[in-house]
């Protein structure tokens, strides 16, 4: 159900009322204060409250325990379901993830178990007052990103943590308090005790929601993270390129150039720029005319698949992330090909994507966007027609021309096709007549 956000706050409100009422304290937590105190309109409302599960089950009998033993809940509200979790402490963490056990608290003690002081504000919608027991307001003016308490303990008690740090600095473009930073350097390798999945997630939303991504990526490296998780984007560094082509550095300089220049974002995108010469430190050769990364690209798209395997991305994610960085240098190309290799380039379902690397391919380095100029050409010729039409002629066609079914007549319907694309013949019996004569040969 899509709920505007006046509605979903009012919502909110009205759960919080209604467990104030009952004698309870409860207030609006985490993001969504974080969010209203930057001036940004909150996605989603976690509420707090002294209730334990029990009694929020007696105020809203449809309300579903999703996390008894910790203290949560979720309670429907007009088809929209909201987080209330009871005031807690948590015991010692077993797992690097979550805590053996938890006792119910007070405010003042459920502050202490959060994550970052900016996470870390009450607001009562009620009475609007803020209940801030950790300066998380100074830390909001200040632009920092301050682990809650001692920062090995937080990241100690859970390792995700450390990339969630890394992502709200990123997103907010906050700095990394010192000490916080320390800390993730001094347990960064801990990071791969957690499953794959949740640095995927983490990762996505990175390099997806910071608006300079290829910050992101150097503050992963500068804490130590980026070694661990994707070692193969460390490796990139230092990597020379030949200067006439990239003036601007090495391959992690250049991509990471890319990367603050993506505008639209998306997963796809992202991670196709991120990867895209991920193959070149695998490849590079030192030619008497200049260093050479010969199949870089395949190599590239081999790796990619490799590192999105590890990271549990989607078979099609996998498949359209290194069909992008398997084909970005194509598009030198542009110049020299015939109209049907341009539509099959242009009519590619990764085709958006694959431009739009190229464009920041060019920009992250020479500059020159001749051939990008080409392809987008070519795409506004062809928008008001299918860029991959069907084929005029089939294999039962062939067929009938005397030719065995085979490779045979996959070589024929392809040189047909070929010639349909290129706009050779103006209609299906002037390519048939065509075909004839060249099977008779």
């Amino acid at each position: 159900m899509n709920t505007n956000h006046n509605n979903l706050r009012n919502y909110a409100v009205l759960i919080v009322e209604k467990l104030q009422l009952a004698g309870f304290k409860t207030y609006f937590a985490g993001g969504s204060v974080r969010d209203a105190l930057l001036g940004k309109e909150p996605v989603d409302y976690d509420i707090a409250t002294g209730a334990t599960p029990e009694q929020v089950q007696e105020i809203f009998p449809k309300a579903i325990a999703v996390g008894k033993s910790f203290g949560v809940s979720r309670v429907p509200m007009h088809e929209e379901w909201f987080e209330v979790a009871t005031f807690r402490t948590d015991q010692a963490y077993h797992n690097g993830r979550h805590p053996s056990s938890v006792t119910y608290s007070t405010p003042e003690e459920d502050v202490k178990r959060r994550d970052f002081t900016v996470n870390a504000i009450f607001f009562d919608p009620i009475s609007k007052e803020i209940h801030d027991f950790v300066d998380g307001r100074q830390d909001i003016e200040a632009k920092i990103i301050r682990a809650v308490g001692n920062p090995i303990e937080r990241f100690e008690e859970d390792h995700l943590r450390m990339l969630r740090a890394v992502r709200f600095a990123s997103v907010l473009s906050f700095t990394l308090e010192q000490e916080t930073a320390d800390a993730i350097r001094a347990t960064a390798s801990s990071i791969m005790k957690i499953s794959p999945e949740r640095i995927r997630d983490e990762l996505i939303r990175i390099l997806v929601e910071s608006p300079k991504s290829g910050d992101a990526i150097m503050l992963l490296d500068e804490v130590g993270l980026l070694e661990h998780i994707l070692p193969e984007i460390k490796a990139m560094q230092g990597q020379e390129q030949p200067p006439q082509f990239h003036p601007e550095g090495d391959v992690f300089v250049h991509t990471m150039i890319m990367m603050n220049l993506m505008d639209k974002k998306d997963k796809l995108l992202a991670f196709s720029v991120l990867l895209h010469d991920v193959g070149k430190p695998g490849t590079a050769v030192v030619a008497p005319d200049r260093i050479r990364f010969n199949g870089h690209a395949s190599y590239g798209a081999k790796l990619s698949k490799t590192i999105l395997k590890r990271l549990r991305f989607s078979n099609q994610d996998q498949d359209d992330i290194s069909t992008c960085v398997g084909g970005h240098m194509r598009y030198m190309e542009v110049k020299n090909m015939k109209q049907s290799t341009l539509r099959r380039l242009v009519g590619a379902p990764t085709y958006a994507t694959e431009v739009e690397l190229h464009r920041l391919d060019c920009l992250g380095s020479h500059g020159g966007l001749d051939n990008y100029d080409i392809v987008k050409a070519f795409e506004e010729e062809v928008k008001n027609e299918p860029v991959l039409p069907e084929p005029w002629i089939n294999g039962h066609d062939i067929i009938k021309l005397g030719i065995s079914s085979g490779p045979k007549v996959g070589k024929w319907h392809k040189r047909a096709y070929e010639a349909q694309l290129n706009g050779d013949f103006k209609s299906k019996e002037e390519l048939y007549e065509w075909l004839i004569k060249k099977i008779k040969k």
